[in-house]
């Protein structure tokens, strides 16, 4: 096949959308994506004036995602999108991601996976009978260091892990914004369009993630405490859990939208036999490595460190010393996810490297999660077995 790039659509992230303009920053960053339609608003006129803003083609503009998708599939292969990446709140990823499966395009998912448990495993199940794949934005899984992390972790360089702690404040829910006109706010707050949990849903799920990634374990029980701490709000703005591994080990997760003048400070430390780890988002360049018979050792981000992981030098851009951020570890979950189309466009296979990115798998765990965590905390019982 002819080198081409890939051919993307979207839907959601028009006009006011913090989020759509983070994708698009980072899905056009390796030059290996185009965006070609969209159905960017549940507004029409707001869907035409952002598809105007982003100078898409009139025809390729459409005022609903169901327009957009059936239009789109009838189109020749040489014209038609490769896939859709849906940046909706919540309650609207399930209906389009299916739909687009259905269709035969691959997807690009906002997290969490949907509103309930139950879509997830669906859309879980779709993904597998199609064989298309789906790629879950888990940012902070994209990150240099955490990849180094992962890496030092697999290879045994600190021993059995025994202890996993992962914090996750924010401060920007301190007072009742979604009646104060805040956007954002008002849907993360909603149980009909947020689901069941509010902080645990919306950054614990990050945390979780994060926990399992690096470590490569998977939680097998917890034990939950979530609580409303803005009166007014109808979901949970704050929550402490504790956590126990499939390899024995144990954990700490605390998540908090009300931790006031806090920004988003996500930080996680792993304790191993030999050593650990801490790795903090807001200064994501450095991995910090504590020896038990060696002084502490800093690593850095660089792409001219060739000592480190191959899935840490494949995922740098820039040489030591240069900040790699947000948008550049969003745009490695891209760059992945597209190698790995790309690759099977051409009747080849991906490596591990290409595949290192968030999948239906991890959007699935994402649910669970959740759906444990609120049933933990409603639960008199202080373990309750993570169920699947």
């Amino acid at each position: 096949m002819k080198a081409r790039k890939l051919r993307m659509g979207m839907i959601g992230g028009g006009r006011g959308a913090f989020i759509g303009a983070i994708h698009r920053h980072a899905l056009l960053m390796d030059g290996l994506i185009e965006i070609k339609c969209g159905a960017l608003s549940i507004s029409p006129e707001l869907a035409i004036a952002s598809g105007k803003d982003l100078f898409l083609d009139e025809n390729r503009t459409y005022k609903d995602y169901q327009t957009m998708l059936t239009n789109e599939a009838k189109l020749s292969p040489e014209e038609r999108i490769d896939f859709v990446t849906i940046v909706t709140p919540n309650f609207a990823h399930f209906e389009p991601a299916m739909m687009a499966l259905e269709m035969g395009f691959n997807v690009v998912l906002e997290k969490p996976m949907t509103l309930t448990l139950e879509q997830a495993k669906l859309l879980n199940a779709k993904v597998k009978e199609t064989g298309l794949r789906l790629c879950l934005t888990h940012t902070y899984s994209g990150y240099p260091m955490v990849k180094q992390a992962k890496a030092m972790l697999k290879n045994g360089d600190l021993g059995v892990v025994r202890k996993v702690w992962i914090e996750y404040p924010q401060g920007w829910l301190t007072n009742l914004s979604e009646s104060e006109g805040n956007a954002q706010a008002a849907w993360r707050t909603d149980p009909t369009k947020s689901g069941k949990s509010g902080s645990m849903g919306d950054i614990g799920t990050h945390a979780a993630h994060l926990a399992e990634y690096i470590t490569g374990l998977q939680i097998t029980e917890l034990c939950a405490d979530l609580s409303i701490k803005v009166a007014g709000r109808k979901l949970d703005d704050d929550g402490n859990v504790l956590l126990r591994f499939n390899n024995g080990a144990n954990g700490v997760l605390m998540a908090s939208q009300v931790a006031a003048g806090e920004e988003n400070a996500l930080k996680i430390r792993i304790y191993g036999e030999k050593g650990g780890l801490e790795w903090h988002q807001m200064e994501p360049n450095s991995l910090q490595v504590k020896w038990l018979d060696a002084p502490t050792q800093i690593l850095r981000t660089g792409s001219n460190y060739g000592t480190l992981s191959p899935f840490m030098t494949a995922n740098c851009r820039t040489p030591g010393g240069h900040p790699e951020g947000y948008l550049e570890a969003f745009a490695n979950i891209y760059k992945n996810f597209a190698q790995t189309l790309l690759c099977e466009l051409n009747g080849e296979v991906p490596n591990e490297i290409m595949l290192d990115y968030p999948n239906e798998d991890d959007g699935v765990r994402g649910m669970q999660f959740i759906e444990n965590v609120v049933n933990s905390s409603l639960s008199n019982d202080k373990w309750y077995p993570f169920k699947l």
